[in-house]
């Protein structure tokens, strides 16, 4: 059919190999389904699942030891509602979970990953925009395994300089703020906390 302008319509290309993304079969499928099936057992929140990220399988699907998994705390349900976002939205969400820390901190030590990153839902509702409940599951993770290797990745907590210095802090000693994103890395912890967005220099 030719378009309105009376020239032929463009031949849609195809989608190069490398974007395509196959299903997981044998141990990868193994892997994965162990992992489904732990994080729906212990109640978890993972922004995988909630923001149906097309490559779950790639992460999830390794090997014992080399997979990798993105917790989401604070919830499945956040308090602001991009655009762009998958992830549920609500102005009254329920309340934070206080055992969330603990078990994330056992889930993470009983599927023997070696690298995990943490992020969460933004909960605008909380009186320190959650920063204390994600510092609280650093630090269980970190004593249930030691070498564990920790990325977070933070909301921008409004701009509240107390609610990144209180993560910072009880994450890793010695941290200060830079402008920017700030990024802190010691003792096997990862700190992302993008606040430029917030005002913050």
């Amino acid at each position: 059919m030719a378009a309105a302008d009376g020239s032929k319509p463009r031949k849609r290309e195809p989608k190069p190999d490398w974007l395509r993304i196959d299903t997981p079969t044998g141990e990868r499928r193994e892997n994965l389904d162990r992992l489904l099936k732990d994080v729906k057992k212990l109640n978890l929140a993972t922004v995988c699942e909630e923001a149906k990220c097309p490559n779950i399988g790639e992460c999830w699907g390794g090997k014992q030891g080399t997979a990798t998994a993105t917790i989401m705390l604070m919830g499945d349900t956040c308090t602001r509602g991009c655009y762009f976002c998958a992830v549920k939205t609500s102005h009254a969400p329920p309340p934070l979970d206080p055992t969330e820390p603990k078990r994330v901190a056992e889930a993470i030590a009983k599927w023997g990953l070696s690298y995990v990153v943490l992020t969460s839902v933004d909960r605008d509702d909380q009186p320190d925009q959650g920063s204390g409940h994600f510092a609280e599951t650093v630090r269980r993770l970190k004593a249930e395994k030691p070498n564990l290797l920790v990325e977070c990745l933070t909301p921008d907590f409004r701009g509240v300089h107390e609610c990144i210095d209180l993560v910072a802090q009880r994450c890793v000693r010695g941290a200060g703020r830079a402008a920017g994103v700030c990024s802190w890395a010691a003792a096997g912890v990862l700190l992302r906390c993008c606040w430029a967005a917030a005002g913050l220099r």
